[in-house]
């Protein structure tokens, strides 16, 4: 996107995913953007518009790479896989330590009503995608729950969520990886090296 709008929105994203909700202004979005408040004003009249336009594009897009995952890709765990070898690229490269939308659910009790619903938006779309996800791996006999599939999805986004927390206290993108890993292999039906086995093989050793 190289309109103005546009422009507003990428920059914005990443300043309040480095620095929230209260860690920017209009006037620092001026400066760096090297135009005048009153040009930002007129695309977002006030502040609330600016973070919701931001959070909407990011739900836009997430919904857009659930339909890739959900209608190229048939194997549970492999979208799970696609999903966590996202985050775990960007904590590495440093493109994107930590969800913007997660930066402001932190802040959520000091957030303007409308951005708060539009952020709790996005963790419901990601939430319903992961209880398909979880629904579908017990189907398909790939992926074992101890409990029912909406709960365990919530629980995998708070292992995902918790593990950015841990990757930016330490400065240490392997915290992401170790304790998302963890989690995934207690979902795992199979050990790793079982996934390069025939099917039928591993289905006639399960008889």
């Amino acid at each position: 996107m190289k309109d103005t709008a546009g422009k507003l929105i990428e920059e914005a994203g990443q300043l309040i995913a480095h620095a929230g909700y209260n860690g920017f202004s209009y006037a620092d979005l001026a400066e760096r953007l090297g135009i005048r408040k009153p040009s930002i004003h007129h695309h977002f009249p006030s502040k609330v518009d600016l973070v919701i336009a931001v959070v909407e594009q990011q739900r836009a897009a997430i919904r857009s790479q659930i339909a890739v995952l959900e209608n190229g890709e048939p194997d549970a765990m492999a979208q799970l896989l696609a999903y966590v070898d996202y985050w775990k690229r960007c904590i590495e490269d440093q493109s994107a330590t930590f969800c913007l939308a997660g930066v402001l659910a932190v802040e959520l009790p000091g957030l303007p009503l409308e951005v708060g619903a539009a952020v709790q938006r996005h963790f419901n779309d990601l939430g319903l995608w992961l209880e398909r996800v979880m629904a579908l791996g017990v189907e398909q006999g790939a992926i074992k729950l101890e409990l029912e599939p909406r709960t365990s999805a919530q629980f995998f986004q708070t292992a995902i969520y918790g593990a950015m927390v841990m990757a930016r206290a330490y400065g240490d993108p392997g915290k992401f990886t170790f304790v998302v890993d963890a989690f995934l292999a207690r979902m795992r039906t199979e050990s790793p090296g079982e996934n390069d086995l025939p099917r039928r093989s591993r289905r006639d050793r399960a008889e």
